[in-house]
């Protein structure tokens, strides 16, 4: 897995599968999941990823199950 991100435009980018071949994006609430033919994950954007880490770091402090 190789993780970027991209300051100026505050896109956190998760690129799961290097040698897959993206036919088509999903875009779902603040993230855009792209997927092969057969509807694998390749690349993950998250839109406003400084907002959304937020959020995830915060439930994940206030959540009582263990980790």
């Amino acid at each position: 897995m190789r993780i970027r991100y991209d300051r100026e435009e505050d896109i956190l980018m998760l690129e799961l599968d290097p040698q897959g071949q993206i036919d088509h994006a999903e875009h779902i609430d603040s993230v855009i999941v792209h997927v092969t033919a057969s509807g694998r994950p390749v690349l993950l954007e998250i839109l406003d990823a400084t907002e959304f880490l937020t959020r995830v770091v915060r439930a994940a402090m206030t959540s009582k199950e263990p980790a």
